[in-house]
């Protein structure tokens, strides 16, 4: 479904990426993990197009999309939950929603998406009418994920969802992503600092070092790995 081909990214002079090449399979979840700064979240911004790369190509479903605006990507059915969650705080759940889907015109499925997100999460259905910035941090969480589903996603990006959250919240969330990627068929790319979970939820993944892809394998080969386990898993 997508594929990456020695990508280079930089910051004005500085490289974040240098030729990173990843293939990510339809119905798959992905993880990329790697210590802060190694250029884990770069890579799904390049993705996304909100920091384009220098060099090499992204291709999704055999179409090159590194040349694309951000917005023709989510078009095309990628749709990335950012780190720190950024939902529009002033507005309340169901507009936040509401703007996930704002390339969307079927005003009766995007009606049924609503109630689906709010079958998945029932505490967005009670705060429907509360500003988002007024929420948990699980909350606004989970409302995050819920906006970009509201794009209908083929590829959804994950960057750091457990971040900064209490560990029953976090377990709720993967819990959602894994029937995300079962009941959906949504393919899940998952950028994550927690080791452990990401590779327990994964079914492959890659570890990112200085900005290269230093290691691929099986979720759980990685998970057994003794580098792995020293440098990422704190064993």
């Amino acid at each position: 479904m997508l594929k990456l081909q020695n990508v280079e990214t930089f910051y004005g002079n500085i490289q974040a990426l240098k030729s990173i090449s990843m293939e990510i399979a339809e119905g798959e979840i992905v993880t990329l993990i790697g210590a802060n700064g190694a250029g884990k979240s770069t890579t799904l911004m390049s993705i996304s197009g909100v920091v384009p790369p220098r060099t090499g190509e992204i291709l999704f479903q055999d179409q090159p999309i590194h040349g694309l605006p951000p917005n023709a990507i989510v078009s095309m059915g990628i749709s990335q939950v950012p780190e720190g969650r950024r939902i529009f705080p002033y507005l309340t759940v169901l507009e936040n929603l509401d703007m996930g889907a704002f390339l969307r015109d079927d005003k009766d499925e995007i009606k049924n998406d609503i109630a689906y997100i709010f079958e998945l999460f029932p505490i967005l259905a009670e705060r429907r009418h509360q500003a988002g910035g007024t929420l948990s941090g699980g909350e606004q969480q989970m409302l995050a994920i819920s906006r970009a589903l509201m794009a209908r996603p083929r590829l959804l990006l994950l960057d750091e969802p457990s971040l900064g959250l209490a560990p029953l919240v976090v377990k709720r969330i993967f819990d959602i992503v894994r029937k995300i990627n079962t009941e959906n068929n949504t393919t899940v790319f998952l950028v994550e600092q927690n080791a452990n979970l990401a590779l327990k939820t994964a079914h492959r993944g890659y570890v990112m070092e200085n900005g290269r892809i230093i290691m691929a394998d099986a979720a759980d080969k990685l998970l057994a790995n003794e580098d792995v386990r020293k440098a990422y898993l704190g064993i």
